[in-house]
């Protein structure tokens, strides 16, 4: 079956999916995005990403030409029309095409484009047995540069983190902000246990608000787990008993070793267990 693509109000088929080459999401990074996850044939937590989506734009003066049910009316019709039972969906919007120059004011008719594919971020293998990272060189944008609540199509940031996570040998790399501090990684949060607490880091050290990340942070505190949001360090990771990463694509993934220190004893912790069955519990309902 050929994949549909939702663009300019319809589903088309994939391999006619374009936008112009004077489209400002192209050219300059000018947009938004959300991603999002399926299960069952149902968008998990829709109405959240929905929010996010919009807030995004709303933060970068982009008024998108749906309303919120319009949107994830189309979002859900593509995961349909694509029998996506468990899957990844894609929600972009473009500033739309215009002239050259940063000038947004010169660009019309804002793309809509909704894509659902199948997806699996990280090998089972990285699930079952924990991943390695470095902390990268790169740290993440400035705060009072670039919001990182704002889901903008402009990655190069991350990109370039991930570039240098890949060339060590890691599929995935921790970022610091500005101020040292432990932020969160190219696509995912981070979260260290501690004599049985969770830790992780504040919306004010400059990371994104995700998804996931709150989703199991409910989890944690439905079984009674405590869980501080607050300023971490190198050094609170390399000592940690455990550490995970969560994201709408990773969902909960296991790390087991951060720049050669080993974190525990060098397996998937039983925190880490216990909340990614609480989560698989929670999408499976």
């Amino acid at each position: 079956m050929s994949r549909q693509v939702y663009l300019a109000g319809k589903l088309v088929p994939a391999e006619q999916a374009t936008v112009s080459v004077f489209d400002h999401g192209l050219l300059y990074g000018d947009g938004v995005f959300e991603g999002l996850r399926s299960y069952g044939g149902k968008v998990f937590r829709l109405a959240e990403h929905v929010d996010r989506l919009y807030e995004s734009a709303l933060a970068i003066c982009l008024k998108i030409p749906l309303s919120r049910d319009e949107m994830a009316a189309a979002i859900n019709e593509t995961v349909a029309a694509n029998e996506i039972k468990d899957g990844y969906i894609r929600a972009v919007v473009t500033r739309g095409s215009g002239t050259l120059g940063l000038d947004p004011n010169r660009c019309s008719n804002p793309q809509i484009i909704i894509i659902a594919d199948a997806i699996k971020l990280y090998p089972q293998e990285y699930y079952d047995n924990g991943l390695e990272l470095i902390t990268s060189s790169v740290i993440r944008n400035h705060p009072a540069a670039l919001s990182p609540r704002i889901k903008s199509l402009n990655y190069l940031n991350n990109i370039l983190a991930k570039i240098e996570g890949m060339k060590a040998g890691c599929i995935e790399t921790l970022m610091l902000n500005h101020k040292g501090e432990v932020a969160e990684c190219t696509g995912d949060n981070i979260f260290l246990v501690r004599h049985g607490k969770i830790l992780t880091p504040s919306l004010d050290a400059g990371i994104l608000e995700g998804v996931t990340r709150n989703a199991v942070i409910e989890l944690a505190a439905a079984a009674g787990i405590e869980v501080r949001e607050c300023a971490i360090t190198q050094h609170d990771v390399y000592i940690a008993n455990e550490c995970f990463l969560t994201g709408t694509a990773a969902e909960i993934v296991p790390v087991v070793k951060v720049d050669d220190r080993v974190i525990g004893d060098g397996r998937p912790g039983a925190v880490t267990r216990q909340l990614t069955e609480q989560f698989h519990e929670l999408v499976r309902a």
